[in-house]
């Protein structure tokens, strides 16, 4: 009964009022402000001066959602900066477009009003605030799976999903997890392949939707948990009646007649169903129940009745019957003859009308809401985030020449707003501009190309997102690596440090190879190169710092020249010009003799001295790997044992004899990098037994070898398989097609739309039809082509 309860006040408190109708939105003075933050209460405060009509309707809905917040122990106020100058907050540009969440005076996160947009949105993001470290949010199967695994034999898991924050769905969600959230673990997505691993054939169709992971009673690890998916739309009360359906029995059993039956479910407001069992096939019935009352949990309560303990005509006539939740519905009885008929029964006739036909109307655009790929997904899922600018410097055509001149090192980043990669990179490019703060002479900036195309065009900016970087006198760097917040981070730090740095006896160039000097970020462990050179004026130093010049931020430099460096060159017995290749400290540096020919062919030298000889591939490091057109022999092992040890040592000893020159061995381990797992699966079709060994001829055919399980993995037996392949004897195991990355769907043909509209207005015209031409179509040079629009790509751009 308490549950009952409790879910008609949580539905009750959004829209009940007071008697008295006391507005619960408060206007704060200075001082009253002030008071409101020492308190230590949360506070949820808009600051705003002129109020136009679209301000005027977003403190309606601020206004109302002072009564749904207040439930949650949260005030919501607004201050008219007109009336109050509150320092800091009434002197921001941004004032009449952001409001404040503050636990006491600490701002919790500041939100766009575009964003809390209405009452939904205001409560929703704010709760989610609020509850920012016990719900969780995941977008691939993994990180739901590592949920899982930490909450078996502990806690029960709701997964929620809708398709944009700050919708009703959302809200309902938040509110669930404030009032459940100490006896489940709130999960929530917004899309993504989660979602297929949770069996929905098409995420991209599902407005919102929440599955209850019994992870509680799971005690083996290896175990999955079950889910039951919520049918219902997902609204408050809704959410409230399927998590009490969650915590009342699988089955309950009694021996009373239907009508007399009293049960929790007829509190809850769902349909309640009544089998009746025999005293002879008790055990069988009981198990035929359990497995129907699994198929119908959280939308039908299942009740096993014992026929032994009534006397009543109907029990012995039909074999169920069933009480449906409308007031004044009477029990019914009915003869199933299969489960399935039962699941059927109730689908039918508890499904909302609206969802039992398609909707015709919605096939034509579904093809509208496919996103070509997780980039544009990931931007999308986001775009009511609005992202704070203010770390890094926004460049105009009037301030770039001079921002770049100005300091030692600035970063820039040429993006348009409407490509989802440079708004991704965007939103990486500012952390790690928060986390430079504090380096001095490091600047971030950033130029939006769609506004200041003179900029981008005469720094011949061709493709976005581009980061460049500035030093002043010198020409701009491109920046070749990753566009992750941590590839930058550790780019743009590096890039700062002096290279390369000057050593001037044996010592220093030692210490120098093991880490100790001139390096400023020493936990960024970067490879260590030491350029040695003869004693005069030789001609390559010239030549090896203007390589270095281009490489900075991809490792660590050191020039060593003169007569001790030739000294130390012959204790080393290594031949100058040579690079000194240092990896990890305590580890003995490789030498390399080199000849000097040109910059471009030492950065082609450095470049692959700086790779690894047999490296464990990352989604971060594979571009690299990949330029250098070798076929990839690639070891797939997991977390664990003697066996991923042994085979890396038998491939690692054929690298060290020169017997895989022609390959470019490396591993993947499966646990540090997920998507190993969907490579392997796609080189052969199915997932074998690890470790693996695999051959991808990726650069000459695309041809994929499997080392067969059976042979043990040994120098021997690698090499003996490399020759057979060599030699044809070996069949291929798949092929890697060069597939094209073409959009998910066609274009969306616009023209055709205006044309439904106002036919006419939007049909391509020939220059016959150009009232406005300047040269008539006699004058037409003969050898111009029609310019026909191709049905993939939009003819007017």
């Amino acid at each position: 009964m308490f549950g009952f309860i409790l879910g008609i006040v949580l539905y009750l408190l959004p829209q009940r009022f007071t008697a008295a109708n006391v507005p619960k939105l408060q206007e704060c003075t200075q001082e009253s402000f002030s008071a409101k933050l020492q308190a230590g209460r949360m506070s949820f405060i808009y600051f705003g001066r002129q109020v136009s009509p679209a301000i005027a309707l977003f403190l309606e809905e601020l206004e109302r959602s002072a009564e749904a917040l207040e439930d949650y122990g949260i005030s919501v106020a607004k201050v008219n900066c007109s009336k109050a100058d509150v320092e800091k907050y009434c002197a921001s540009e941004k004032v009449l477009k952001k409001s404040y969440l503050f636990r006491g005076s600490e701002v919790l996160r500041s939100f766009d009003i575009d964003t809390v947009f209405d009452v939904n949105a205001i409560v929703s993001h704010v709760l989610f605030t609020v509850l920012f470290n016990e719900v969780r949010s995941v977008q691939i199967p993994a990180e739901l799976l590592s949920i899982e695994r930490l909450a078996k034999g502990k806690v029960d898991v709701v997964f929620g999903h809708v398709q944009a924050l700050g919708l009703p769905e959302h809200r309902a969600l938040m509110e669930a997890a404030f009032v459940y959230g100490t006896k489940y673990q709130f999960v929530l997505t917004t899309g993504g392949p989660v979602l297929k691993h949770l069996g929905v054939e098409d995420p991209s169709s599902l407005q919102a939707g929440l599955w209850f992971l019994h992870c509680k009673d799971v005690s083996r690890v290896s175990d999955r948990c079950t889910h039951t998916v919520m049918r219902k739309p997902l609204t408050t009360l809704n959410l409230h009646t399927f998590l009490q359906m969650m915590d009342v029995p699988l089955l309950t059993e009694d021996a009373a007649d239907p009508a007399e039956v009293d049960v929790v479910y007829s509190h809850l407001h769902v349909p309640v169903l009544f089998l009746f069992a025999q005293p002879h096939t008790l055990a069988l019935d009981r198990t035929t129940a359990e497995s129907l009352a699994w198929r119908l949990r959280g939308e039908v309560g299942v009740v096993l009745i014992h026929r032994g303990g009534t006397d009543a005509t109907a029990t012995q006539k039909y074999n169920a019957a069933y009480k449906l939740p409308e007031e004044g519905a009477t029990l019914k009885y009915i003869t199933f003859n299969s489960v399935e008929d039962a699941v059927k029964l109730f689908r039918e006739k508890t499904l909302p009308e609206g969802n039992r036909d398609d909707d015709e109307d919605e096939d034509e655009w579904a093809v509208l809401d496919v996103l070509d790929d997780e980039v544009a997904e990931s931007v999308y899922r986001d775009r009511g985030l609005t992202l704070d600018l203010e770390p890094v410097a926004e460049l105009t055509g009037d301030t770039f020449n001079g921002a770049v001149a100005r300091r030692g090192l600035t970063a820039v980043l040429f993006y348009v707003k409407w490509d989802a990669v440079s708004m991704a990179v965007l939103q990486s490019f500012i952390e790690v501009a928060e986390a430079l703060k504090d380096v001095l002479d490091v600047v971030l900036a950033s130029v939006d190309c769609g506004e200041w195309t003179d900029v981008c065009s005469s720094q011949q900016i061709s493709s976005y997102p581009k980061v460049l970087m500035y030093r002043p006198g010198e020409l701009a760097q491109p920046y070749r690596g990753m566009l992750g917040t941590d590839s930058l981070h550790r780019f743009i730090l590096l890039s700062h440090t002096g290279n390369p740095v000057l050593l001037s006896c044996p010592s220093e160039a030692h210490t120098f190879l093991q880490g100790g000097v001139g390096e400023r970020c020493p936990e960024l462990r970067p490879v260590r190169v030491l350029g040695l050179f003869g004693a005069g004026q030789d001609p390559g130093i010239s030549v090896f710092k203007d390589a270095v010049r281009a490489l900075r931020g991809e490792a660590h430099f050191g020039l060593f020249a003169g007569g001790q460096a030739e000294k130390w060159a012959e204790e080393l017995s290594v031949q100058l010009p040579a690079l000194l290749v240092s990896r990890w400290p305590g580890v003995r540096s490789q030498a390399h003799a080199i000849r000097l020919s040109s910059v471009q062919e030492l950065l082609t030298l450095i470049r692959r001295l700086l790779l690894e000889p047999f490296p464990e591939l990352t989604v971060d490091n594979l571009p690299w790997y990949l330029e250098q057109k070798k076929p990839l022999l690639l070891l797939f092992a997991h977390d664990g044992g003697a066996e991923k040890a042994d085979a890396l040592l038998e491939i690692r000893g054929l690298l060290e004899k020169g017997q895989l020159d022609a390959y470019l061995p490396c591993w993947i381990h499966m646990g540090r990098t997920p998507a190993g797992r969907s490579v392997l699966e796609t080189y052969l079709g199915f997932l074998p037994q690890l470790p693996a060994l695999v051959l991808s001829q990726l650069s000459t055919g695309g041809e994929v070898f499997h080392f067969p399980t059976e042979r043990p993995l040994l120098e021997g037996t690698v090499l003996q398989w490399l020759h057979s392949v060599e030699s044809g004897m070996e069949k291929s195991t798949g092929v890697v097609t060069d597939g094209t990355w073409t959009p998910a769907v066609p274009f969306y043909d616009f023209l055709s739309i205006m044309d439904e509209e106002m036919p006419g207005y939007a049909s391509q015209r020939d220059p016959k039809t150009k009232t406005t031409s300047t040269k008539g179509p006699e004058e037409q040079d003969p050898g111009s082509p029609v310019n026909s629009p191709s049905p993939h790509r939009h003819s007017e751009l």
